[in-house]
């Protein structure tokens, strides 16, 4: 049987360990997919850009990024649910920073990978949560956590958020200082595809899910080897491996509910990051029947 080929991409993160480690033992290849994974530091704008060009054909990415950049005219679909917990963003400074509160950072300079990633969004949910408006944050490019650390060190920028635990072992050599931390409202992470390959290759995303997500399960069900391979592949204290897989739920088949995307599109609305909100059920669909889920 001829391998039907996709193109992926996602983040260089713990979270997606399950998909390395299910390419290294064959687990794709065995399913009839050879997989082109492509590691994206500069997150979810990154992603939804190639998602647009075709440059990719499906991606694991933030939910409010993808759902804000589908609204906008990407044609792709949200095809699962990922991640079922929470993203706990870190909201760092430099460690020589004067700041010492998140109280004290409104209105500041905060670094972000690119427009409509993550780092933006969440930037504007945490800063309305807080009483701000957060058209008055400003707003500075910075491409991916290296480009923020070259910011702080240039003085160029105040803030940055990013996934606390990635960011844990700046924090431990004195590079940056976390003064808060901020949960999504969300499910973290979800799988995305183009229309096309949703309409043209539907049995291999059917597989590709069917793989996933038994690598997601096995994962969850053995703390001591995830432990391992997260502390050996990213650099973290054995404990804060253990402490950020304790606080992770992957979905193994979790369907992306109307519920969660009116939510997500309500929240986008009112931070005026989308001027409409469209049909929930138009941002996602199932690969399972012919209609959505």
């Amino acid at each position: 049987m001829e391998n039907t080929t996709l193109n992926i991409g996602g983040v260089p993160e713990h979270f997606n360990i399950p998909w390395h480690l299910a390419m290294e033992n064959g687990s794709f290849a065995q399913a009839g997919l050879q997989l082109n994974w492509i590691d994206y530091p500069g997150g979810t704008g990154a992603m939804a850009k190639d998602l647009r060009s075709g440059a990719l054909d499906v991606a694991v990415l933030l939910t409010e990024g993808i759902v804000a950049d589908i609204v906008k005219g990407n044609r792709s679909n949200i095809i699962q649910e990922y991640v079922s917990s929470p993203l706990i963003w870190g909201i760092h400074v430099p460690a020589h920073s004067s700041f010492e509160t998140v109280t004290e950072l409104e209105g500041k300079r905060y670094a972000i990978s690119r427009m409509g990633s993550g780092s933006h969004l969440m930037a504007f949910v945490d800063a309305t949560q807080r009483g701000w408006d957060p058209t008055a944050l400003q707003l500075v490019l910075i491409g991916d956590l290296q480009g923020a650390r070259e910011a702080f060190r240039k003085n160029e920028a105040d803030v940055f958020m990013w996934e606390k635990f990635m960011t844990k072992p700046l924090v431990d050599n004195g590079e940056f200082r976390r003064v808060g931390e901020t949960p999504t409202p969300w499910p973290c992470f979800v799988i995305a595809a183009r229309q096309e390959i949703i309409e043209t290759k539907k049995a291999a995303l059917q597989q590709l899910l069917n793989v996933i997500n038994n690598a997601t399960q096995q994962f969850m069900a053995d703390k001591e080897a995830a432990v391992q391979e997260i502390t050996q592949r990213f650099d973290l204290l054995p404990a804060d491996a253990a402490t950020w897989f304790a606080s992770t739920q992957w979905a193994t088949g979790g369907e992306v509910s109307d519920n969660l995307v009116a939510l997500v599109l309500d929240t986008l609305f009112n931070l005026r990051i989308i001027d409409h909100k469209p049909n929930p059920a138009s941002i996602k669909t199932s690969i399972y029947s012919s209609g959505t889920i």
